[in-house]
């Protein structure tokens, strides 16, 4: 198995870093094909359910309070004042194309605490009440002031149609009010990623001084921003005893271990490797090689925190990108022994075995089966459109999902699409989750082979959906607002309809035609039926080559 790395050194290193192991993507308005700022989000966990996310629009009285209940587990965590007027969110996307979305990394536990308000409420309490970045930036550090921060470490995407922010938090420890961070506008015409591994190094720009009326530190553009202890904290904890110039964040509060590099920081290269022609420098960093022959002393030379891509990026190759299995790389998590004569992406027990007490790890690629939902958020941000932006949401693994346009405008959602229709352990047959799931799980038993089959029906349907993005446009920008909201609404919620009904045709489909291990006979996309009318005989497909030599090779040896 050529990509199935053992492990010959044990410790602490080993650990994966967080439950929740999450993706995102950022590109600024200038990186960008149409002047869309982008964020991109995958919502990877075994125990999360896929859902749009939907609040409306709301007037408060004075004295009303907000519920938060941790996003996560559903627990109570208390209540806050709420304010006056809420915005409309739909997904991670509010009515002013605000855009959030997160990867959990961890780090160090001694500042976890269980109080306070939990990341996945910061981010909606924060959609809810701003209109910008930055409004949300300062919404989110006021809100762990003076509430506290029940999480863990935290990558934070936040963006308008103006500006991307990629913004790193961990908390002070338990019972301690506030966290430490450092957010970062990711330059214009710059692309970013993170993914459960915190980004941030050094921290341009930084003073220790910070003016009284200001509540945080910042660079001398404001394109840099801190909180005033971050790295007080990191000297007080033992976590770092350099000078202000040396200090590295991710090095105090998020130490690199080999699931930091091989299970995290390979999914940005991945990703980056798309847009940068010099990528391959970084591949021994990226999958852990030079940490494991330094003893883990050293990773290497890092990746930067964005950079200039080589071409305009468009949202249709942020949704390919979220569907990127390492293929075309030494990582190709469909290729090897472990694959199955069919290769399959799917491997049991986990990211890690151990086999006479030697531990092997397998690849983490962005696209993964325990994805309840992920989107691309587009924010447009013209104001000629009233069609504003547009929350592209899929269900389930991005690889074999389609992305559906739900736009920022829209005032209701899709049945399939709510939170209560059906859960992990019920099943509902109007849930797109559900559809979703039982075709995907399907395609993994011949993954190589009947996953053409749904590319071409999920290419069909995002060509579709791409052409009709002007024309949409175009219609809306003659109507009242009130009259663009209600088409927009109307539009996405078929768009989502038809969207699982070509799903439910496509799953009996694949259904039929790979029934019993076989393939059924088609001419012109039409099964084929002899002159009488009765089904002919299947074609019985083979194992490929390599692993025939597999079977032989046992037999060989017995």
């Amino acid at each position: 198995m050529k990509h199935l790395l053992p492990l010959l050194l044990l410790g602490a290193w080993f650990t994966v870093s967080s439950s929740r192991a999450c993706t995102n993507f950022i590109v600024g308005k200038n990186a960008s094909v149409d002047g869309s700022t982008m964020i991109t989000y995958a919502a990877d966990s075994y125990t999360h359910y896929g859902y749009l996310n939907f609040t409306p629009a709301a007037d408060h009285p004075a004295g009303a309070m907000r519920e938060v209940i941790e996003g996560d587990t559903r627990r109570p965590l208390g209540q806050i004042p709420q304010v006056s007027h809420t915005y409309r969110v739909v997904g991670y996307m509010n009515e002013h194309q605000l855009t959030i979305g997160e990867t959990t990394w961890g780090g160090r536990q001694q500042l976890w605490d269980t109080t306070g308000i939990d990341y996945v409420s910061l981010m909606q309490i924060a959609l809810e009440r701003c209109r910008t970045a930055r409004e949300a930036i300062d919404c989110m550090v006021q809100l762990v002031a003076e509430y506290g921060y029940a999480s863990e470490g935290e990558s934070f995407s936040i963006g308008d149609p103006n500006e991307v922010w990629l913004m790193d938090m961990i908390g002070k420890g338990p019972g301690k009010k506030g966290a430490v961070w450092v957010a970062q506008r990711i330059p214009d015409d710059c692309i970013s990623a993170h993914a459960n591994q915190a980004r941030t190094t050094s921290i341009p720009g930084y003073k220790a001084k910070i003016k009284k009326n200001q509540p945080y530190g910042s660079n001398n553009d404001g394109t840099v921003l801190w909180e005033k202890e971050v790295i007080s904290l990191a000297r007080e904890k033992g976590y770092f005893s350099g000078s202000d110039a040396e200090f590295n964040f991710a090095a105090a509060y998020n130490p690199f271990d080999f699931s930091g590099l091989y299970v995290c920081e390979a999914r940005v290269w991945s990703f980056f490797r798309r847009f940068n022609d010099d990528m391959d420098r970084y591949f021994d960093y990226a999958t852990g090689k030079t940490f494991l022959a330094t003893g883990g002393k050293d990773a290497g030379e890092p990746m930067p925190l964005y950079f200039r891509p080589n071409h305009k990026v468009s949202a249709q190759e942020l949704k390919d990108c979220m569907r990127d299995q390492y293929e075309g790389t030494p990582l190709d998590i469909t290729t090897g022994t472990d694959a199955g004569p069919w290769n399959s992406k799917l491997r049991y027990g986990g990211l890690t075995f151990q086999y006479d007490s030697v531990p092997y790890w397998y690849e983490r690629p962005i696209a993964t089966q325990q994805t309840a939902n992920s989107f691309v958020a587009q924010m447009r941000g013209y104001e000629s459109a009233k069609a504003g932006g547009i929350f592209w949401f899929a269900m389930d693994d991005a690889a074999t999902s389609l992305y559906v346009p739900m736009y920022s405008a829209i005032t209701d959602i899709p049945e399939c699409y709510r939170l209560g229709n059906g859960d992990l352990y019920t099943y509902s047959p109007t849930s797109a989750w559900w559809l979703y799931n039982i075709v995907a799980n399907w395609v993994y038993t011949k993954y190589s082979r009947m996953k053409p089959d749904l590319d071409r029906v999920r290419q069909t349907w995002e060509d579709r959906f791409n052409a009709q993005v002007e024309v949409v446009d175009q219609k809306v920008a003659t109507m009242t607002t009130q009259e663009a909201q209600s088409f927009l609404t109307n539009y996405s919620i078929n768009a989502a309809n038809q969207s699982c009904d070509a799903w439910r045709e496509l799953g009996i489909y694949l259904f039929t035609k790979y029934l019993d291990g076989v393939e059924r006979k088609e001419d012109n996309g039409q099964f084929v039926r002899n002159p009488y009318g009765n089904p002919v005989g299947p074609n019985r497909v083979s194992y490929p080559a390599s692993f025939q030599q597999t079977i032989i090779d046992e037999v060989a040896h017995e």
